[in-house]
């Protein structure tokens, strides 16, 4: 990498001016997430109200609160991925290619792993805690 390259003057940075700079690429990661995709958007929607009805709905102990807000945590990074990778992927070529797909159906398959274990924490809870009868 040349040294007067941007990569090379970003990557130049250590200590604490290199962990404020991070936070302010996660926190700009965010925000585009947030304003450019709605599947991001309708994830943080859900999780916040399942994070408050695991909080102030049901009465969970603190393990299963922990696991119900992990689960959620976990679907919400699977998205943040998947959108890295199709922006990624869009970025190089839209033009149809098989790599390209593969990328963007390994990511969505991320994502749809991540939301099949959000349901199953939640009705393992509910059934564990309330005895409902889910399966």
């Amino acid at each position: 990498m040349k040294n007067d390259s941007f990569a090379a003057t970003k990557k130049s940075k250590t200590g604490l001016q290199r962990i404020i700079n991070a936070f302010g690429y996660s926190k700009d990661g965010l925000k585009a997430a947030y304003r450019f995709e709605s599947a991001f958007r309708q994830l943080v929607l859900l999780n916040t109200l399942l994070i408050i009805a695991a909080f102030f709905l049901f009465n969970f102990g603190p393990s299963t609160r922990i696991l119900l807000t992990m689960a959620s945590f976990i679907s919400l990074i699977t998205e943040l991925f998947n959108t890295a990778i199709e922006a990624a992927v869009d970025h190089t070529s839209t033009a149809k290619h098989e790599l390209a797909k593969r990328a963007k159906d390994a990511g969505s398959a991320a994502q749809l792993l991540a939301l099949t274990l959000l349901a199953f924490v939640w009705m393992m809870s509910l059934w564990r805690e309330y005895g409902f009868n889910l399966f």
